[in-house]
């Protein structure tokens, strides 16, 4: 948000764009603005309504002219990148950026447009790299914040204590008691229906993000207390990855799948007060593997 209401040159830059449309003969009642896309990476096609909608105008033989600041600006991988150079040749569309205007159908301009997406993709490919290796090396000297679970709270001094709240504190160390107790989830859920417990939940988006919020328990919570490391003082960093082949067209956070312990990118015992012993919790874990 800071960057799209503060750093406005590289938004206006593209917009003048409209004006060397003009420039080159296009009247402006021809010419189109595509922005629903703003904010959104170009590393993929799902989910940016604005390229998708271009891709399928150019593809009807309806556009004349494509203009972009820089490639990177249309598609950051090459499936997508290449696939509206194809299109673009078929139907005779040319492709602007701030160096120039390129013909697809002539070899030498569809030669620099392949290699500026080829870059375009290995920049977004290093950007991440240094992100990930800066937030790696903050994990192994064990100063990575990660975002505390519900009964532990982050001081402004930086470290981590459970909830001053006793009836957070108490409804917490309940659900494991009563986990070792009756054996899985679904049991501890209907005992606390039935006996009108709350659990206490840290909304961390929505109207009420930053409160704390009770809320009637639910086996899928239940599940993500006792699965959480967090609660037997640990630190842990990679409990997930992303499945490429479960990923659903649209939806950025599908294809989450979590990864068996010894995946861990990283674990560090002893960082947080503990609800239960590093012990208490690995035994949970075979509980929910039966």
């Amino acid at each position: 948000p800071k960057q799209v209401a503060q750093n406005l040159e590289s938004q206006q830059l593209q917009y003048q764009l409209a004006q060397r449309a003009e420039e080159l003969g296009w009247r402006s009642e021809q010419v189109r603005i595509i922005d629903e896309d703003q904010g959104l990476s170009g590393k993929e096609s799902a989910g940016r309504d604005g390229f998708q909608d271009l891709v399928a105008e150019v593809s009807l033989g309806q556009v004349g002219i494509v203009f972009g600041y820089q490639v990177s600006r249309l598609a950051r991988n090459n499936a997508d990148w290449y696939h509206l150079l194809d299109l673009a040749a078929v139907f005779d569309t040319l492709i602007a950026d701030a160096d120039g205007v390129y013909n697809l159908r002539d070899y030498n301009d569809r030669l620099i447009l392949g290699l500026k997406g080829t870059m375009s993709e290995a920049e977004l490919h290093w950007l991440h790299q240094r992100l990930d290796d800066g937030r790696m090396n903050k994990v192994r000297r064990g100063e990575y914040r990660q975002c505390l679970p519900t009964g532990l709270v982050r001081m402004d001094d930086g470290t981590v204590v459970k909830h001053p709240d006793d009836q957070v504190r108490h409804t917490l160390e309940l659900v494991f008691q009563k986990f070792e107790e009756l054996g899985s989830c679904g049991k501890v859920m209907r005992y606390l229906r039935r006996a009108d417990i709350l659990l206490p939940r840290e909304q961390r988006s929505g109207p009420f993000q930053g409160q704390l919020v009770w809320k009637h328990a639910a086996e899928s919570a239940i599940y993500g207390i006792i699965k959480n490391p967090a609660y037997a003082g640990a630190f842990a960093y990679g409990r997930t990855r992303t499945d490429p082949t479960r990923r659903q067209p649209g939806k950025r956070s599908s294809g989450i799948i979590q990864c068996p312990m010894e995946d861990w990118q990283h674990l560090q015992l002893d960082v947080y007060p503990a609800y239960i012993t590093w012990d208490q919790y690995l035994a949970n874990q075979g509980r929910l593997r039966q």
